[in-house]
């Protein structure tokens, strides 16, 4: 697996592809990047796509980050290291927080900008951060019942419960307090990258409205939302997800 020094911090990322644009796609709370596993297999012939595992998820090294600016701070770092200069940049969740204050701190590095499942705003459910807090087993429980559609298979349904479980306690509860403090809705405009935002239309944790936002405040953005999909939309409805993904950084490589 391939490994870069970024920031002082050992990153574990997966990679697939060559040339341009360069995609970088980066995980929500409490992931890593093999949940892009599909959008890494179906973008490999047009970009050379990398997913990052964020400081103290997955097989990175270092302490999480405590706050959106700080995981900014990161993927910079790993995208320099990589010398990767300009960016296809896409995030999932609190990921997505990452893409859009990437873009903003860095406007001139963001060929293109990819929002799945996030909003400019990502207030968290009060219950769910004391119940992470005081009864871990029970808030992941909550937040995965909330994340994902009901109509999900079970199997996909018991991968993903497994994987957020199986993280350390700390590492959830920090990542979704992160998120809870994150707020660019009165700079969100200021975006000039061309964008691409997706959602799934059962999504309860970032509904369609905070897609349809993204669509309402930064010029010429597109907006996709995905039926039969809650959440998890790059891994519920993978292969929708992974189309307008692809059409996206092909356009992006023409500009």
């Amino acid at each position: 697996m391939p490994r870069v020094q970024g920031n002082g911090v050992r990153v574990h990322y997966e990679s697939a592809g060559a040339g341009a644009p360069v995609v970088c796609l980066v995980h929500g709370t409490g992931g890593t990047g093999g949940v892009w596993t599909r959008q890494l297999e179906g973008l490999a012939d047009v970009a050379h796509v990398v997913a990052p595992d964020l400081p103290g998820h997955g097989q990175s090294g270092g302490a999480p980050r405590a706050s959106i600016r700080e995981c900014v701070a990161f993927v910079a770092g790993f995208l320099d290291a990589l010398s990767v200069r300009h960016v296809v940049l896409g995030g999932h969740s609190m990921g997505g927080a990452v893409a859009q204050e990437f873009a903003l701190t860095y406007p001139e590095r963001v060929d293109g900008l990819i929002l799945v499942g996030t909003g400019a705003r990502l207030r968290v459910l009060p219950r769910l951060l004391e119940l992470l807090a005081t009864d871990y087993p029970e808030g992941v429980s909550l937040l995965m019942r909330m994340a994902v559609s009901p109509t999900a298979p079970t199997a996909l349904r018991a991968s993903l419960d497994h994987a957020m479980a199986a993280n350390p306690e700390g590492v959830v509860l920090g990542d979704l307090r992160a998120c809870d403090a994150f707020d660019v809705m009165t700079r969100i405009d200021t975006i000039r990258a061309p964008t691409l935002a997706i959602c799934g239309e059962e999504d309860r944790l970032t509904p369609p409205k905070y897609s349809r936002f993204f669509g309402e405040r930064i010029a010429g953005s597109r907006v996709v939302v995905v039926p039969g999909s809650g959440h998890y939309v790059q891994v519920e409805q993978s292969e929708a997800t992974t189309a307008a993904l692809r059409e996206f950084a092909q356009s992006c490589c023409r500009r």
